[in-house]
């Protein structure tokens, strides 16, 4: 009998790749184009993996919905503008991830990803490094409700034909590990990304990866 399929699910930003710089500069850019003071580089750090919308409200409770909407609308023209104009900032994979992602395609894991990139986004970063060979099943915010609304893992299984039991989901961010837990998927941090290693435990993980060495050993229990 074939053992059964195993489906290790990544998120992109904050895990594959350091993209902080640009996700700053970016918002930095939508609030100005309004008026309004950008908000400090911690909190937009901490709002990384939600959905864009969803981001703004978090950055920006006290504006209405309409201009909520505006200011993702801004963020997405800024992102869009600096690609165009070749001055985005290097997205630099983490080290070791490249091997990592390979060996894992290797040892015969099915692969993907849950981003709250958009579909352009996300390809881009792929097809920069190389990776999107790997990757059977890529779910993006262009498709999706924010995290941690668990409908991008419960895509990428049915895409990929896994089970709850046999998935993992690999994310730096609370809203990660509680996408996992309403997956019913296992939950693994890394502590190299933009939330804490507190906050994912308080929100599910059921470990944190201290080093990109640490995680194939953590995908599945003990």
């Amino acid at each position: 009998m074939s053992p059964p399929l195993r489906l290790a699910v990544f998120d992109c930003d904050g895990t594959l790749v350091d993209s902080q710089a640009n996700i700053c500069r970016a918002a930095e850019q939508a609030f100005r184009g309004l008026g309004l003071d950008a908000p400090p580089r911690e909190a937009v750090r901490s709002i990384v993996g939600l959905s864009l919308v969803e981001a703004m409200r978090v950055l920006a409770p006290a504006q209405d919905d309409a201009m909520q909407r505006r200011l993702a609308a801004n963020y997405k023209d800024a992102f869009f503008a600096m690609r165009h104009a070749g001055t985005l900032d290097e997205e630099p994979l983490f080290e070791g991830i490249g091997a990592l992602v390979a060996r894992l395609d290797a040892q015969g894991w099915l692969l993907g990803v849950a981003t709250g990139k958009s579909d352009r986004g996300l390809a881009h970063v792929l097809d920069h490094h190389g990776l999107a060979r790997h990757f059977v099943t890529l779910q993006t915010a262009d498709r999706h409700p924010s995290k941690p609304d668990p409908s991008m893992l419960l895509t990428a299984m049915a895409e990929a034909g896994t089970t709850p039991q046999d998935t993992v989901m690999i994310g730096d961010t609370s809203f990660d590990m509680a996408m996992a837990k309403a997956a019913g998927v296992r939950a693994v941090g890394v502590a190299w990304g933009y939330h804490s290693i507190r906050e994912m435990i308080d929100a599910g993980a059921d470990v944190v990866a201290e080093r990109v060495a640490d995680l194939p050993a953590l995908l599945v229990p003990a």
